[in-house]
């Protein structure tokens, strides 16, 4: 009497490595993220802008925003997957969402700050004085 043994497949240790060494590099990233969005915030990389402040504390909240979206997608990502491996119900992937959306709203926000180099910061010398003339006194006496 042949009897058929199913056996379920053992998944190999090197894709769950695998997997905890690509969720490592998206916590790396996000982590990345919200430094650098600290240090826009905290320092203004606008020091030439009006209100500098302001424009560099929304920019900075924004790449923090995006870094601490980005931690949450991806542990959510690999407690999926190493559920699935667990099961043994491995199946073909496609395109990650998670990088997807990071590269659009990284492009976006590197959109946004090259038309404002290009436009504000990049204007010739005489222009950036004429702005500086405009500026309440006490304003001119920190710069």
């Amino acid at each position: 009497m042949d009897i058929p043994i199913t056996i379920k497949p053992v998944t190999d240790l090197r894709v769950y490595l695998a997997e905890e060494r690509t969720f490592l590099a998206w916590i790396r990233t996000g982590i990345a993220l919200m430094a650098f969005g600290f240090v826009v915030a905290r320092f203004g990389i606008f020091a030439d802008e009006r209100y500098p402040i302001q424009l560099s504390l929304w920019l900075g909240a924004a790449l923090v925003a995006i870094g601490v979206t980005m931690n949450l997608f991806s542990l959510w990502r690999y407690i999926c997957l190493i559920g699935e491996l667990n099961r043994g119900e491995v199946v073909p992937r496609s395109v990650s969402k998670q990088g997807v959306i990071a590269a659009l709203c990284l492009a976006l926000l590197g959109i946004v700050m090259s038309i404002y180099m290009i436009l504000v910061v990049a204007q010739p010398p005489n222009t950036q004085r004429a702005h500086l003339a405009s500026m309440p006194a006490d304003i001119q006496e920190r710069g």
